[in-house]
């Protein structure tokens, strides 16, 4: 892996939830470059499975369901008997669900629409909030117990729907505005433990999750691509080698060793554009 920089993280232990999604493996990555173990979780065994292959010696693969505590604390049993105690956390598990997406972007009384803000479901709400925020709360609640004697790191995954939401997502734009929120609070809260809790904010970056709102089935740029790079001052998507610069700067203490409770955006300059 190509690095921007080399911290070094060796004999530390990392955890990574959401390991088997495209920016968080490439966190994984990282951060076993610099010589952290790192322990993959994710719902789906075979996405973790394939990353650690790729890491190699430096990654255990953890099948873990980040919604269940007990799963949690079997990864966690089973990461402190493999390599000892954790020292990073990166809370990167998250994502949306159809059923709390709204097909149009405003609402008027004369638009048919198949699923306006009306149509949105209870359960489709529920899913986004725990999916984003529950995941968070519960794995650092198992995890920094490890932290709190010795200090710590952790690092959650925001977005830009923290800083502005957008349309269609209600209830993923406000779960990531909580996720920002819930940062601070931690940094706060374990800031006598010597514990740092940061976040990084992902601009738009091509993922599993969003192509298909960004491209058509012909590869084409939708609608909606058009008018994020409108809003976009760089007027690209970003890579997610954009993002490890962010990830490594926090990751190491004497870099960032009086940073904590910050959200860092990486967006092109999207949360800085006013639109004129």
């Amino acid at each position: 892996m190509n690095l921007p920089f080399h911290v070094e993280l060796k004999d530390k232990v990392a955890v990574i939830t959401g390991a088997g999604g495209i920016i968080c493996s490439e966190f994984a990555k990282a951060m076993a470059e610099c010589g952290a173990k790192v322990a993959l979780l994710d719902i789906n065994a075979e996405a973790v499975k394939k990353v650690a292959e790729e890491i190699g010696e430096n990654a255990l693969a953890v099948p873990c369901n980040c919604l269940d505590k007990a799963s949690i604390e079997a990864a966690h049993e089973l990461i402190v008997k493999t390599w000892g105690k954790v020292n990073f956390l990166i809370n990167g598990a998250g994502g949306n669900n159809p059923r709390a997406t709204c097909d149009n972007e405003y609402m008027t009384p004369d638009l048919d629409v198949a699923k306006d803000f009306f149509a949105l479901e209870e359960s489709g709400l529920k899913f986004v909030f725990d999916l984003n925020i529950t995941s968070a709360f519960l794995v650092t609640q198992v995890f920094a117990k490890d932290m709190v004697e010795a200090g710590g790191n952790i690092i959650n995954v925001s977005s830009m729907n923290a800083y502005r939401p957008l349309t269609k997502i209600p209830a993923y734009s406000a779960a990531k505005a909580g996720i920002s929120n819930f940062t601070q609070w931690l940094a706060v809260h374990f800031a006598p433990c010597n514990i740092r809790c940061n976040a990084i904010a992902p601009g738009f970056f091509v993922t599993n999750q969003n192509r298909a709102l960004l491209y058509d089935a012909e590869g084409n740029p939708t609608a909606r691509t058009g008018k994020i790079l409108a809003a976009t001052p760089m007027k690209k998507f970003g890579e997610i080698s954009d993002l490890i610069g962010a990830l490594l700067w926090l990751a190491d203490d004497k870099a960032s060793g009086f940073v904590t409770g910050t959200v860092i955006p990486v967006d092109g300059g999207f949360s800085a554009y006013s639109g004129v």
